[in-house]
């Protein structure tokens, strides 16, 4: 067992799902998952196992934020060898193209994040996931149907920009706005591990349209199917 997440060895499977939400978690778990169980209850962040076309794979809440997921990442990675890990999660998009219910991969994740800057003091680092994930991904998704858009995302600390930065990320390419991808990538990086965010877009910044609750929390099936195909891929 960790700190945060009570389960012995060997209840998590080497593949893990990472929904910001633990109730995505449980959704997951009872509609994609066969004979799923639940592993962790601790400060209700849920966590379940089960098999998906035969493969284990297990579905892990983080809560929101780059702190509450580094603390989830670094035990998965570090007790319980983890060794591919996929967020599924919602971003704001800042484009046009990319309108809502769309799905991104992110090929990169720019980062405010004083997390990055106690690691690297001056220096910046580039977090961008694993091309091994992301190239199954992409190539799943055209099997699936679904229009996945890949390009870089950015990942705030702050849920209200009262300052409107978007408008700055759009000029520089940036697809959508989220608050976990770049801890994930460069927690995947310090344990050599596999990692890719997977989103689906929440609202639009551009266009202000919005998804509700209620959409987010029990909807975006395309980016869980295309994350559970993508991790039991040999």
């Amino acid at each position: 067992m960790s700190t945060h997440i009570n389960a012995p060895q060997g209840a998590i499977a080497e593949a893990v799902l990472l929904p910001g939400d633990p109730l995505r978690a449980k959704f997951i778990a009872e509609n994609f998952l066969e004979n799923a169980e639940c592993y962790n209850q601790v400060r209700g962040m849920l966590g379940f196992t089960g098999t998906y076309k035969g493969k284990r794979v297990s579905v892990q809440g983080t809560g929101m934020g780059q702190p509450s997921l580094s603390i989830y990442v670094q035990e998965l990675f570090q007790f319980y060898n983890v060794q591919k890990a996929v967020r599924i999660g919602t971003a704001g998009s800042v484009s046009e193209a990319v309108p809502c219910r769309s799905v991104i991969l992110a090929n990169g994740a720019s980062t405010d994040s004083s997390l990055q800057t106690n690691r690297f003091g001056f220096n910046h680092y580039s977090p961008v996931p694993s091309f091994e994930l992301l190239y199954k991904a992409y190539n799943k998704s055209k099997e699936l149907g679904i229009d996945a858009k890949v390009g870089p995302c950015f990942s705030g600390d702050r849920f209200y920009d009262k300052e409107d930065f978007w408008h700055l990320w759009k000029k520089y390419g940036i697809l959508g706005i989220e608050m976990e991808a770049a801890e994930l990538y460069t927690l995947a990086a310090e344990f050599n591990r596999k990692a890719l965010a997977i989103l689906t877009v929440s609202n639009n910044f551009v266009t202000g349209e919005e998804t509700t609750a209620e959409e987010r929390q029990l909807t975006f099936k395309d980016m869980m199917r295309l994350a559970l195909e993508t991790v039991i891929e040999d």
